[in-house]
């Protein structure tokens, strides 16, 4: 009986210790963490839908559990939604997604000093002074320069076909407001397409709401019957896609693929990857470590993608022509707001000052142009550039 008990206590023994050599403190960590997500909208959004496949991705990729909440307004209903994230599930990490939200999750990290806040878009992290409120974001105007440059390279397709002449290379923009974010979304859009076409021009128009399919189809098709020959877009329906769709009108999307949808018209769609960040923010709580107040994501750490070319409506050689740029965007031998391709009142502009500190009064506060280039991104993650260049024409503008 002793031998039986002894043999019985050695192999527990060597279990135990064959236990501890598989497992790693930082998945015990992760285990026994939770991230809870706030979005505006739910997966009918493009946006929301971008947000929250990178959200399964990561925490699944990192071992965590994740807890989400959708349809959340830009109101009391976020703090209220931050709360019971902590409270009832949890929560170690909070993660909203919408611009508007910011206010409220700063109130929110000021009570609840142990979760780690985090917010997309925002402006205010860098100033705030709370320690545990984080902003992220990425050099989108580079997805949307390559995209530009697709667009570009279908109007020069159009252009040889005889379809338009050089001079009606006329696109048209479906904006949600005239904010700094939409406006270097559509400004890199439009300097990608003009890159390769040097005749485009764009008109805009803007919906007041980053998610009304109605609006987004009536702007898509305002734009259409005025003359515009592509339509791109930066709010967060299937309105101006199927608007395209329908009446045949090429098409580059935002935020994923349309392809299913529009076979026929949809080219190609830049979108923000946010697995990189989730999985970053999670690693730093994982690790003991300090999220960045401010973080950016670029081309490099995969944060800034582009979804395949849909050849049937692309134009030929549109992959090769994005690999090159992409390829110069990444060596730094392009910048997308270089000040030497864009004027403005036709004149080059040599300082701009951006107004980078929010605050009540909208004040300009720090120079954004250095050695000939406008350098967006730099000063804060969330975009910063409002400037109203040549070429492109604003039908209305829309402030919320």
């Amino acid at each position: 009986m002793k031998k039986i008990l002894a043999l019985v206590l050695a192999m527990v023994m060597l279990l135990a210790f064959a236990g501890c050599g598989n497992t790693s403190s930082g998945d015990d960590a992760a285990t026994d963490l939770t991230v809870g997500f706030i979005f505006l909208h739910d997966e009918q959004s493009t946006y929301d839908k971008n947000f929250m496949d990178a959200a399964k991705a990561a925490c699944e990729a990192m071992n965590v559990k994740y807890v989400q909440k959708t349809q959340i307004p830009e109101s009391k209903d976020c703090y209220d939604a931050a709360v019971e994230l902590i409270e009832v599930d949890g929560c170690d990490i909070i993660f909203a997604d919408s611009f508007g939200h910011e206010s409220f999750l700063i109130d929110a990290a000021k009570k609840y000093t142990d979760v780690q806040f985090c917010h997309a878009t925002g402006t205010q992290a860098h100033t705030a002074g709370v320690k545990n409120f984080h902003n992220a974001f990425a050099s989108i105007y580079e997805g949307r320069y390559l995209a530009g440059v697709a667009a570009g390279m279908k109007l020069n397709e159009m252009i040889k076909a005889g379809k338009i002449t050089a001079d009606k290379a006329k696109m048209g923009y479906v904006g949600a407001f005239t904010f700094a974010e939409v406006m270097s979304g559509y400004t890199s859009f439009y300097l990608g397409a003009k890159s390769v076409c040097p005749t485009v021009t764009m008109d805009v128009k803007f919906t007041g709401s980053w998610y009304d399919e109605q609006k987004e189809k009536e702007a898509a098709q305002a734009l259409i019957s005025g003359g515009c020959v592509l339509i791109s877009q930066h709010a967060d329906s299937m309105g101006a896609p199927t608007a395209c769709e329908t009446a045949g009108v090429p098409n580059v999307s935002y935020n994923g693929s349309t392809v299913a949808a529009c076979p026929n018209t949809f080219i190609v769609s830049s979108r923000i990857d946010w697995t990189p960040y989730f999985k970053y923010m999670i690693q730093c709580v994982i690790d003991g470590k300090a999220i960045d107040t401010d973080w950016t994501g670029t081309i490099e750490t995969g944060s800034v993608v582009l979804t395949d070319v849909n050849t049937k409506a692309a134009a030929a050689g549109t992959v090769e022509k994005i690999a090159e740029v992409k390829a110069k965007l990444l060596d730094g031998s392009i910048k997308v707001f270089d000040t030497a391709n864009w004027t403005v009142k036709n004149e080059k502009l040599t300082s701009y000052k951006a107004d980078v500190d929010t605050d009540a009064k909208f004040e300009k506060d720090t120079e954004a142009i250095e050695n000939g280039v406008f350098y967006e991104s730099k000063h804060r993650s969330a975009p910063y550039f409002d400037v109203e260049i040549d070429g492109i024409t604003l039908l209305d503008r829309n402030y919320g």
